[in-house]
């Protein structure tokens, strides 16, 4: 039960983060979700770091790997806003757009990922 509290916790902090950015004006018609994008690279950096310093710290505390990797980042980090924005390029007539940005979000994730560990060690 403390497993899954830690996890409510932490995914709580990570969703009203996420929330929080989202309300940040983005100036000008910009048709890339660069707010979905960065909160998604950051939430990758995030948990290589954190999965880097938990491996290399000893025996981290299992709860509190819960609370930030599966709590905080999985909160944070948003695939289904990340697939309606995709959808949503495509609907609205800019498959390019939708492509480069699942190209993207994929690619800077996955390096943003390595990033945090190789920071992390």
């Amino acid at each position: 039960m403390a497993e899954c509290m830690a996890v409510g916790i932490g995914g709580l902090i990570g969703s009203v983060c996420r929330y929080l950015i989202g309300l940040i004006p983005v100036g000008g018609r910009c048709v890339f979700p660069i707010k979905t994008f960065m909160i998604n690279v950051a939430g990758s950096f995030l948990i290589g770091l954190i999965t880097a310093l938990a491996a290399g710290s000893g025996p981290a505390n299992p709860r509190l790997v819960l609370f930030l990797k599966v709590g905080i980042c999985g909160g944070f980090t948003t695939f289904s806003s990340f697939a309606l924005e995709t959808e949503g390029l495509v609907r609205q007539g800019n498959p390019g757009m939708a492509v480069l940005y699942a190209a993207l979000s994929v690619a800077a994730g996955t390096a943003a990922a390595f990033a945090g560990e190789a920071v992390g060690r």
